[in-house]
């Protein structure tokens, strides 16, 4: 699919590469504006707090990109790009966009919240982690093995079904809904699911559209590889984090990311084991940089997000995205 878009633009004047990149840029900014506002009035519906619904529903949906390159390429027989997808999303999510979101505007946290789906995201990675090592799969290098994969796939669904009822415990008093809101919610969920089409959707034609107009006014492969591709899968949650800091509601960027975060180990680098016998190879260089950069922003942003007044401050969001910054050029010094 992505191969068959790639070609259909490159047919295309940049003139008219142009015009669909200002179109993608309108339906994402609109999408990510539907996104946010129905996530809100479910979670005031619901009496969830925002943070959760961005944390289950809302990442469900941004996470879908980084789930599809994942396991479609370890299908195809490119294993390891599942793997370094899930952990390059993971540190551009929570360093990067959580940084400028920060910067940005007020980023509020859910302290109750935040705890119970900050701590599920330490114990993600912390598990990865261990699964990655070398010891733990009795192997030269270390490999998510099919076997970890399901396992992995297996706490998605208990988490998805902790999360539901998690909710449910919070909608405890507001139980006795009539038929007439519960239709009302579907409504909402349904505008919600369109929000997610479209911001996704949109950046799948954005990033390549912006790529084939880039080479062609001379900018050179590689700093396109290092940006445009490099954030491409991360661009919802960017989009949605920014879209739900400008209205006000910071905690539903936090959820997401967190969310995001979660899936992307369990999901992301769960199936992207399962599809395949021989597993997930963690390549050398994730014990140097990848895996400590990753448990680096990870505790930190925990850290921020505890803080007494329980909002992220700005030099909290620039020592995130400094981090962020020191990771990329790690990465070309390691080449």
């Amino acid at each position: 699919m992505e191969e068959i878009l790639y070609a259909t633009l490159t047919n295309f004047s940049t003139w008219i590469l142009l015009v669909i990149i200002a179109i993608s840029l309108y339906v994402l900014g609109k999408g990510a504006d539907i996104l946010v506002d129905e996530a809100v009035n479910l979670s005031i519906r619901w009496g969830v707090p925002k943070l959760v619904v961005g944390a289950t529903i809302v990442s469900l949906g941004t996470t879908l990109p980084e789930a599809t390159v994942s396991v479609l390429a370890a299908i195809k027989g490119n294993p390891d790009l599942a793997l370094g997808n899930a952990i390059g999303s993971i540190i551009a999510n929570t360093a990067l966009i959580i940084g400028l979101a920060a910067i940005i505007g007020r980023l509020p946290a859910d302290k109750k919240s935040v705890k119970r789906q900050g701590n599920i995201q330490i114990l993600s990675a912390a598990i990865f982690t261990i699964m990655a090592l070398p010891f733990f799969s009795k192997s030269e290098t270390g490999i998510i093995t099919q076997k970890m994969g399901i396992g992995l796939v297996i706490l998605l669904i208990i988490y998805i079904i902790g999360s539901i009822q998690y909710a449910r415990n919070s909608n405890h008093e507001n139980s006795n809904n009539t038929s007439e809101e519960e239709q009302s919610a579907i409504l909402t969920i349904f505008k919600l699911a369109i929000g997610i089409v479209l911001v996704i959707l949109s950046s799948k034609v954005l990033i390549p559209t912006v790529e084939i107009t880039a080479i062609r006014v001379g900018v050179p492969q590689s700093v396109i590889a290092a940006t445009l591709v490099a954030f491409g899968t991360s661009l919802p949650e960017l989009v949605t984090a920014i879209t739900a800091v400008r209205q006000g509601h910071g905690e539903l960027a936090v959820g997401n990311i967190i969310g995001a975060d979660i899936l992307n180990i369990l999901f992301v680098i769960g199936s992207g084991a399962a599809v395949t016998k021989e597993g997930l190879v963690v390549p050398a260089n994730f014990y140097i940089l990848e895996i400590p950069v990753m448990l680096i922003v990870l505790v930190s942003f925990n850290i921020f997000a505890r803080n007494k007044d329980g909002i992220i401050s700005k030099l909290e969001g620039l020592f995130l995205v400094g981090i962020y910054i020191l990771y990329l050029v790690m990465n070309y010094i390691l080449l």
